[in-house]
């Protein structure tokens, strides 16, 4: 009895340091031994230690390049055009005006419905044929003939990602407009006491207040969208010829397509030190933990 006494604290935490083990360590040590592998399920007979083989064939395949660049307009376009509109719809939101709760129901939908099904809507939106968005286009004659969104080299990434912007400006919305909400409403009739006007207000009083919810969205939403691979692989699958794979669905399509695994976990293991990168740079830029401080 005493030794369980003793040792409580331990017993009622090991189920949950056991599921964390199972359900994170084991996957993600199971990931970096998979990276310095042979380990491709159409050989199942050749698995074996290869030392860093796969990361030579990432990096020196000649579609990687094109990937990094796409991956990079990937984050930085959509984080860009979600925050944006994000913050407008979170500032129209902020002041009252009739049945403003159910169009705040209405406008934070996208966030809660399945990548999946919006994958198949925006495809059958863009589709070349018979989607809505061209048909409406030539009806107003902004088009003379049909585009390719999804099959045209140009258009297929910025066509996902369109659709995955659309998917993301709730959560700003949301994340910000409580910010707006936790602003003492004496702070604004000061300032306008003072003859602050609106752009002085948002700026001085606004954004200072929800500063520190602003780093820590754009934060968590570039690591999401970083390494979101869904709505391409549903739209557009990377192609035509990797124009919209990015590095997170090229290593989908390197575990699920080719059945490698081993190169899938080295880009995995590659893009997560990218990520630990960032993160520790942006940390650093920003100044996180004063952002707060008024």
């Amino acid at each position: 009895m005493k030794y369980l006494r003793k040792n409580e604290p331990y017993i009622l935490l090991f189920p949950s340091f056991f599921l964390l083990f199972i359900f994170l360590a084991y996957p993600l040590l199971s990931s970096i031994m998979y990276a310095f592998q042979s380990y491709k399920l159409t050989a199942p007979n050749d698995i074996g230690f290869n030392g860093i083989e796969n990361f030579k064939a990432v990096l020196t395949d000649n579609n990687f390049p094109l990937i990094m660049k796409n991956t990079l307009i990937w984050v930085v376009v959509t984080v860009g055009a979600q925050f944006v509109l994000g913050l407008i719809l979170a500032l129209a939101l902020s002041r009252p005006f009739p049945l403003r709760n159910i169009y705040q129901a209405v406008v934070f939908l996208p966030w809660a419905v399945s990548s999946f099904v919006i994958g198949l809507t925006f495809r059958w939106l863009f589709n070349t044929e018979y989607g809505p968005i061209n048909d409406i286009l030539l009806k107003l004659g902004i088009i003379h003939e049909k585009i390719y969104f999804l099959s045209d080299p140009r258009m297929a990434l910025y066509s996902v990602i369109i659709a995955m912007a659309w998917t993301g400006i709730p959560f700003f919305a949301i994340m910000l407009l409580a910010a707006m909400q936790s602003i003492p409403h004496e702070i604004y009739e000061a300032a306008e006491m003072d003859g602050a006007g609106m752009i002085s207000r948002f700026w001085n009083v606004t954004f200072s207040y929800i500063k520190q919810t602003i780093l820590i969205t754009l934060l968590l939403r570039t690591i999401w969208v970083f390494s979101s691979a869904e709505l391409i692989y549903i739209m557009t699958t990377g192609g035509p010829a990797n124009s919209s794979n990015t590095l997170a669905s090229y290593m989908f399509m390197k575990a699920f397509a080719s059945l490698d695994y081993g190169q899938a976990a080295a880009i995995g293991l590659f893009f997560m030190v990218l990520l630990l990168l960032f993160t520790f740079v942006y940390l650093r830029l920003t100044k996180f933990e004063k952002a707060g401080n008024l």
